[in-house]
């Protein structure tokens, strides 16, 4: 992936996370019944592809991120 590719992507990861994080802190309502959407669940999944999207960041910047690392 390019490096806008990867920005854009990091972005979406972000507002899914902060969006997420915002419907699922929010009380029930016991009115409407219960959340059909995991939003907790869908708040670790923006995370941890934002997580991935900082790494492969940070291999397009030309530092080496691999765990098998010769001479070791």
């Amino acid at each position: 992936m390019s490096l806008t590719v990867t920005l854009a992507a990091l972005a979406a990861a972000i507002g899914l996370t902060v969006f997420s994080g915002w419907r699922g802190s929010r009380p029930p309502d016991l009115i409407r019944g219960p959340r059909m959407a995991p939003w907790r669940f869908f708040m670790l999944l923006g995370i941890t592809v934002g997580i991935f999207l900082v790494v492969h960041l940070v291999n397009l910047a030309g530092f080496d991120t691999s765990a098998a690392r010769p001479g070791f």
